[in-house]
């Protein structure tokens, strides 16, 4: 592994001729493709304050979720061939959905993974692989993460520590994005294709890291589901809350 730390910003230059591959045909789309923004998938602890109960839903309330995908036609894909569509004008399937998970949480492997696959659906988990790295109870660790992405799951960066990534330097960022990238792809031998915005944060000189990196694709926290072959590092997703029930979702 590179030490990305100590990485200099020519170094970094270099990296961005090796790994930058934004190239498109040159046309112009726009699709509809819901991006599906879930949190934790667990139940309810007792001491739940407002954030965490607006961020939980439940693996019953998951698995009707899913039920309802399922029943109404919709076949999941990554967001790497979201990306292919609107760079190279790639087919999708009639309704496609993208499953996105935010932080790596334990309860993604004790409770959506297995869920998903009884239903042959994937999904997108984002790492933030400082705590895989320490040991965090409350995260999937790094033979977990192994296995979801052999079971098909995409496995991408969320950054090292979950910082804001607003006016910091290259070096910082160099680290988190590219720090971030390298572990995952060093545990599970499978390139990592997007990037999550920590808490939906970033600015241009982020932007310009991420572009830079492997990373082809990212996500934020802003509300869309109509995405363009020019916003491919700024995708909109479509928030999961507690209280989404069938109805909500179905809306």
């Amino acid at each position: 592994l590179l030490s990305i730390a100590l990485i200099s910003a020519s170094a970094s230059d270099d990296m961005a001729q090796n790994y930058g591959n934004n190239s498109n045909d040159g046309t112009l789309r726009r699709i509809h493709v819901p991006i599906l923004m879930y949190h934790y998938v667990s139940p309810l602890p007792q001491d739940a304050d407002e954030y965490r109960v607006d961020l939980t839903v439940t693996p019953g309330a998951f698995r009707a979720h899913i039920q309802y995908l399922y029943d109404e036609g919709y076949e999941t894909i990554s967001l790497r061939q979201l990306y292919d569509a609107l760079t190279f004008g790639e087919a999708l399937p009639a309704r496609p959905v993208v499953l996105t998970f935010d932080d790596g949480y334990i309860d993604h492997y004790e409770h959506a993974f297995p869920i998903l696959q009884e239903y042959d659906f994937t999904g997108t988990f984002f790492i933030i692989t400082g705590r895989s790295d320490s040991g965090s109870p409350d995260y999937l660790n790094w033979s977990q993460i192994v296995e979801m992405a052999a079971a098909g799951m995409s496995m991408e960066s969320h950054s090292k520590d979950h910082f804001d990534l607003r006016d910091r330097d290259r070096e910082f960022l160099v680290y988190q994005v590219l720090g971030s990238i390298e572990s995952l792809e060093a545990h599970t031998g499978q390139e990592v294709f997007a990037f999550c915005y920590p808490s939906g944060r970033y600015d241009d000189a982020t932007l310009a890291v991420v572009e830079q990196s492997t990373a082809l694709a990212a996500v934020t926290t802003q509300h869309g589901s109509y995405h363009t072959s020019s916003n491919i590092l700024e995708l909109g997703r479509l928030r999961i809350s507690g209280n989404v029930g069938i109805s909500s979702l179905a809306r």
